[in-house]
């Protein structure tokens, strides 16, 4: 099949489907839950411009990360907590242009890497964020380091969302993969300490994402909605309903929950319909939320 007619096919495949399932474009989700993009969907383009698709395909909030350009205008500024004041002034005019929230930042483990100092760097992590009014801040801190972790959290009240990779048989030391692990590190922490639950990566390790989402209870502050192919840590991204990530039950479960926190579409695997596909994404979840 080649890629014309694949291309084709999933767009009729979208359409029917959007036809039969859902009239959401005015749907509103339940109080509490955030509809967005992960910037990660747009990495190929600026943060600026991420933030223009955020807003083209109906999503409210936007989850950062913390090594994107800036803006066409400042391709060589990096988006990270070395940012200016200046840059995240322009940043916070250019959200509030476009009607779009910044809600989470994913930062990489930079900070941490000297542990002399790392209490300085983490301190300027949390200081961007502040100064940024975000909610939360997203990443994998080593175990050893959550403890200056849950300093900074009490002390700037930002949430720490831990996030979770695929199994890698060829990292066995990796464990973040395993919701019981991840659930262990969180026992006697700050209740704003709690996690990101990417579901693709948990699709990918073999892991039921609503029975971890039902592990986690109201530790869960964000969520990366994918859907994938197969179990696998390859496994590429799918328009929600199509793959084996049961997007539909990781729906109904966070309704039941209550949950309050964002729901960013994420795409870690460019297609030739990105757009198309996080469009769908975002009307597939208003549906499922606002449905009775």
């Amino acid at each position: 099949m080649n890629a014309t007619y694949r291309h084709l096919l999933h767009c009729a495949s979208a359409a029917i489907g959007l036809a039969l399932c859902f009239d959401a474009s005015a749907a509103s989700p339940p109080k509490g839950i955030e509809i967005g993009c992960s910037a990660y969907t747009f990495r190929h383009l600026t943060a600026f411009e991420a933030i223009e698709k955020t807003k083209e395909c109906g999503a409210d909030v936007i989850e950062f990360f913390l090594w994107q350009k800036l803006s066409p205008e400042n391709p060589k500024v990096i988006l990270n907590a070395d940012l200016s004041d200046e840059h995240i002034a322009a940043l916070k005019a250019k959200l509030k242009a476009t009607g779009v929230r910044a809600v989470n930042a994913y930062f990489n483990n930079a900070p941490f890497q000297d542990k002399a100092g790392a209490e300085v760097g983490v301190r300027k992590l949390f200081e961007f964020a502040r100064k940024l009014g975000l909610r939360g801040l997203t990443g994998e801190p080593a175990p050893d380091q959550l403890d200056l972790v849950e300093k900074m959290v009490k002390e700037y009240d930002i949430q720490l969302c831990f996030h979770n990779h695929p199994h890698n048989p060829k990292r066995p030391e990796y464990l973040n993969w395993d919701p019981k692990y991840l659930l262990s590190l969180m026992e006697k922490r700050d209740p704003r300490m709690g996690f990101s639950v990417d579901t693709g990566h948990l699709a990918r390790s073999g892991v039921d994402s609503v029975e971890t989402l039902k592990l986690f209870k109201k530790r869960a502050f964000s969520v990366h909605l994918k859907d994938v192919k197969e179990a696998k840590p390859e496994s590429g991204d799918l328009p929600y309903g199509q793959g084996i990530s049961n997007i539909a039950g990781i729906l109904a479960e966070l309704k039941r929950q209550n949950f309050r926190g964002h729901i960013g579409v994420e795409y870690e695997h460019t297609t030739e319909q990105l757009l198309d596909d996080v469009k769908f994404c975002i009307r597939f979840m208003r549906s499922h939320l606002a449905a009775k």
